[in-house]
């Protein structure tokens, strides 16, 4: 699932309008709608301000929930 899919269901699921989701974020409603319908790219910030503005992490929105850092789940780690 990509972070806008992730996104727009975290905002369908808890009964949230998008306007409002946008207003808390400091986007247009225009600019969070289309992200939303993956019209608009999505850069790091605006996962950013989205995330702060829903309470949630970052991590979240991009999967990462299995809690383990990076480098573990990657498998890619310093000895």
């Amino acid at each position: 699932m990509r972070v806008y899919e992730r996104i727009r269901e975290y905002v369908a699921t808890h009964g949230l309008e998008q306007q409002t989701v946008a207003v808390w974020a400091g986007l247009s409603r225009a600019a969070f709608a289309a992200m939303l319908e993956g019209r608009r790219r999505m850069y790091a910030e605006d996962v950013r301000v989205i995330c702060l503005a829903l309470g949630v992490s970052a991590d979240e929105m991009l999967g990462r929930t299995d809690g383990a850092p990076p480098a573990e789940r990657s498998g890619c780690g310093r000895a």
